[in-house]
């Protein structure tokens, strides 16, 4: 076993603190990974405050990994000391059920295993990226391009693929209208990909504070959602509406946007339902979806398209010591658009 520093979280309550904390021994297939950046993902907030349930404390989260290949097992094929690579938010699955063998390991059956806050292999329960070093099968580990920035690579790996994943699967593209709700951290990123895949884009923020910014991501249309005109505006609008905000909206109101068959996605996960009245989805024959991440073939994908595209995350670099003053900022939307810890500072 290899003791790593680490920043984990001793209670729903309490500030997250230095700590240590234990990674396996390689197997013949593991990578030693020595982690250069991680970013902090609201998903990372909700867990260690319990938000969506139990949690095995203390614990250390983190699921937008990136670092170099410290150490290799004998079998290992897909990757080599001192590459450049990424871990996100699972590092596991069963690869036996449908789901796994088409490529969809997100959506295992039997259920994967998150990067943190899970049963690893071995029994013990799985530490995240706020940490030196990891230990992760080859299978979950990607590739990182030379030509993303180094430090914002990390969010690539949850937000990016997060939004990248619907964006490609309802088919964003040249002669598609699509709206992306919010301009957070993940927000962020759905208008640049939609916007370099070649939709139209329109941003739907809470005010249009961030309208400048919007549109330099590449967004032709900002509108306030505090404006109640903006819905009667947009009223059967968009063939696709991304929903990326982490707290209750009026269904109804965002699916009258949708026009003929057209699809509203939830992406994020705030804690409390959202009720879905059935006569919303009558008129147009509109869909209400959910998406997860990526599987591990479409996280690369995303990858290789933002190396591309020439697109990565805004992001503000900060010290292992300052995740708490950054997990608040974060709930107060104080941040353009993702943290991202220096683990160097960990060290």
């Amino acid at each position: 076993m290899l003791t790593v520093n680490a920043l984990a979280a001793p209670s729903a309550t309490d500030a997250l603190v230095r700590t240590t904390v234990q990674r396996r021994d390689l197997g013949p297939r593991d990578i030693l990974i020595e982690i250069a950046y991680a970013g902090i993902c609201h998903s990372d907030i909700h867990t260690v405050r319990g938000d969506w349930g139990p949690v095995p404390y203390p614990l250390t989260v983190g699921h937008e990994i990136v670092g170099r290949v410290a150490e290799a097992g004998a079998e290992v094929t897909r990757h080599a000391v001192g590459d450049r690579v990424g871990v996100g938010c699972m590092v596991n699955s069963c690869r036996e059920c449908d789901n796994c063998k088409a490529g969809y390991e997100q959506y295992c059956t039997n259920g994967n295993t998150g990067t943190y806050a899970s049963v690893d292999r071995d029994g013990t329960v799985t530490q995240g990226g706020y940490s030196t070093h990891i230990v992760v099968d080859e299978d979950f580990v990607l590739r990182v391009p030379e030509s993303i920035p180094y430090e914002a690579a990390a969010p690539l790996l949850c937000a990016g693929i997060t939004t990248y994943s619907p964006l490609a699967h309802w088919k964003a593209g040249p002669g598609r209208k699509v709206a992306v709700v919010g301009m957070g951290g993940l927000g962020h990123m759905g208008v640049k990909i939609a916007a370099a895949m070649g939709a139209e884009v329109t941003v739907l923020s809470q005010t249009l504070g961030k309208k400048d910014d919007g549109l330099r991501f590449g967004a032709q249309h900002y509108y306030a959602t505090g404006d109640p005109a903006t819905f009667e505006a947009l009223a059967n609008t968009f063939d696709l509406i991304v929903n990326t905000v982490s707290a209750p909206v009026d269904m109804a109101a965002y699916l009258g946007l949708l026009r003929l068959d057209g699809t509203l996605v939830s992406v994020g996960a705030p804690p409390e339902p959202l009720p879905v009245q059935v006569f919303s989805l009558f008129g147009n024959r509109r869909s209400f979806a959910g998406s997860s991440i990526g599987g591990i073939a479409e996280t690369q994908e995303m990858l290789d398209f933002c190396a591309e595209q020439g697109i990565a995350p805004e992001v503000e670099v900060i010290e292992a010591d300052a995740v708490n003053e950054a997990y608040e900022r974060v709930l107060k939307s104080d941040v353009r658009y993702r943290f991202v810890i220096d683990i160097a500072s960990l060290r």
